[in-house]
């Protein structure tokens, strides 16, 4: 079966760019932590206050899409349950990522715990998912928060070419909240845009669907954002949105995307903005590979990626 798992590529390397600066929310500590460097991707020491993995490897948010591809990768059978299973395996009990949940409950009686956790964060929205898929519910996605967990963990999914009425349903995995639904949808539309060879799908995305009243509040955004363009990228995402919520994280990757010529600077810009950039990074890098093609990623990037080895092979 084809796929455009190239796009995938440039979510995840994007995402190991950022990881070491990810959830830092003082911009102006974020400054210190890069002033005087000229390359702050792929920071070796890790800076974020929550977490620390090994540079190179990424957050929660494309791991869960990680998952995905190597439930692809043993086969197409049955996907839905074996991802489920599989999410169990990476993510539930007798995890690095459950083990670090439990100290996270242990540590917040200590007034600055942040900063103990070594190794993964695990998502609201799959600790949800995994509670779900344990009492057997038929829709297993979170409820709680409208984050980007659906769309990381359905890219790889999509990217094999099934239809959104197939992606939907991993979507749903993963959560339910109607709002992380339809931006995620939103997102795999201008992903479609783009590797159908659309010059400016973010255009293109908003003449088709200026009518539909599902993504009205979404195209009134994106105007708004174009209205934007002249001010810096952090002073807007400060405005639009800095957290891994929706809709600021997708305005502010909107942001990213108008105001950016390539895959390089748009991703370097979106991690000095701080705040979650790893999930508008999984977005602003599938965009821009999708859009410029897997060129568009600095090799030297790929190489310090730990799972592009493996997408590589498969692309």
């Amino acid at each position: 079966m084809k796929n455009n798992l190239h796009v995938f590529l440039g979510a995840t390397v994007a995402d190991a760019a950022a990881r070491p600066l990810h959830w830092i929310y003082d911009q102006k500590k974020l400054a210190k932590y890069i002033k005087g460097k000229k390359n702050f991707v792929f920071l070796k020491k890790n800076k974020s206050p929550f977490y620390n993995i090994k540079t190179g490897k990424v957050s929660g948010y494309n791991d869960i899409g990680q998952v995905m591809f190597n439930t692809l990768l043993e086969n197409h059978e049955n996907i839905e349950v074996r991802f489920k299973k599989n999410i169990l395996k990476k993510f539930g009990p007798g995890s690095i990522y459950w083990k670090n949940l439990k100290l996270r409950k242990k540590y917040k009686k200590v007034k600055d715990w942040r900063n103990l956790i070594n190794g993964p964060w695990i998502h609201q929205n799959i600790i949800e998912t995994i509670q779900n898929i344990k009492l057997n519910k038929k829709f297993t996605g979170g409820i709680r928060v409208n984050e980007s967990d659906g769309f990381c963990a359905a890219l790889p999914y999509f990217l094999y070419g099934y239809d959104l009425k197939d992606v939907l349903r991993i979507i749903k995995i993963v959560t339910v909240s109607k709002m992380s639904i339809k931006y995620a949808i939103t997102k795999f539309h201008l992903l479609t845009f783009a590797l159908r060879g659309a010059k400016n799908p973010v255009k293109e995305f908003t003449k088709k669907f200026k009518k539909d009243n599902l993504f009205k509040e979404i195209i009134n955004d994106i105007e708004k954002v174009k209205k934007l363009k002249t001010k810096p990228h952090s002073v807007v995402v400060k405005k639009l949105g800095m957290a891994c919520s929706y809709p600021g994280t997708f305005n502010s990757s909107i942001h990213s995307i108008l105001t950016s010529k390539d895959y390089k600077t748009a991703i370097t810009k979106t991690i000095k903005a701080g705040g979650c950039n790893c999930s508008r990074v999984n977005f602003i890098g599938a965009y821009f590979t999708a859009l410029k093609g897997m060129s568009s990623i600095p090799k030297s990037w790929i190489k310090k990626t730990y799972p592009a080895k493996r997408i590589l092979k498969q692309n």
